[in-house]
């Protein structure tokens, strides 16, 4: 028997109250328990206002939501206690701690974890007497990212979690995520950094003028949109050289297998296409940055 989905929304929509056109305009989608579900479009496309709506920001809204099988309307201010959010630009109190900001934060809920432990998991624990308003971005952005688990949440809604990070304490941050998805939680992602969501993501929405245009893994979309080819670099007589072969019956394939066997080989890829590419042919824009 299948599992209710967490979140499974029907044909839903909004439009800003100044506005003649809609933001979201009849998505329909489900998200799994267990599952990074990503939610990917140029700016504009509707991704900000669907997790807004999914967060209760916005409820004047058309269409269905249930949550874990109950309409998300008839929910009262305990969502709040299941749920928790990473903004993309970090509130906090510049005049307060880190610690004192996590405090306070700590005490909107009845449910609460430990946060020394939760600081010290994305490098801060050093930091959590230092006045926010002395933490750098990328610090700011760890902070925020602690802040959404303070609550010990079963859904966390994440929105450009690493952006302004560096290479290291993205790591952190998106290690930490696996490990709330291996514990039994569920995320709601949205980024514009296409190498994090073919890291984190199980499955991912492109949003378009509101509009989703295709859902799948993001191994059906490298085989739906890539080539299925196998490009060959060998070094021959002082020299690089590139070959490309069709990978369909590759194994049978004399030429590619005397290259293998007489050549010293330097790289082989398949015609496995990026995420970036993906989402230009897919949405018709290009990543923003």
């Amino acid at each position: 028997m299948a599992k209710t989905p967490v979140f499974d929304v029907k044909d839903l929509r909004f439009t800003y109250r100044k506005s003649s056109i809609e933001a979201v305009a009849g998505i329909s989608f489900k998200v799994h328990e267990g599952e990074i579900f990503g939610l990917l479009g140029p700016s504009g496309a509707g991704k900000s206002t669907t997790q807004k709506i999914l967060t209760r920001l916005y409820t004047d809204y058309q269409g269905e939501i249930m949550y874990r099988g109950q309409n998300l309307k008839s929910y009262d201010n305990q969502y709040y206690e299941d749920i928790g959010v990473g903004f993309e630009l970090p509130v906090h109190f510049s005049k307060l701690t880190g610690m004192e900001n996590m405090k306070f934060f700590s005490e909107l809920y009845r449910s609460r974890t430990e946060i020394e432990p939760l600081m010290e998991r994305v490098g801060l624990l050093e930091d959590k007497d230092r006045l926010v308003g002395e933490y750098s971005k990328g610090m700011k952005m760890r902070l925020n990212f602690v802040r959404a688990l303070l609550n010990n949440p079963n859904v966390l809604f994440l929105d450009e979690v690493t952006n302004g990070l560096d290479p290291k304490n993205a790591r952190i941050i998106k290690d930490a995520i696996r490990e709330f998805k291996n514990n039994g939680g569920t995320v709601f992602l949205s980024t514009h950094l296409m190498n994090d969501v073919e890291e984190l993501c199980d499955r991912v929405a492109f949003i378009r003028r509101g509009e989703i245009v295709e859902i799948a893994t993001p191994r059906e979309l490298k085989i739906k949109h890539g080539q299925r080819e196998v490009n060959v670099e060998y070094f021959d007589n002082g020299k690089t050289k590139q070959a490309t072969f069709a990978l369909d019956g590759i194994g049978e394939n004399e030429q590619f297998m005397a290259l293998l066997k007489d050549k010293t080989i330097e790289t082989i890829h398949s015609g496995e296409t990026s995420m970036d590419e993906i989402f230009i042919a897919v949405t018709g824009e290009e990543v923003d940055a």
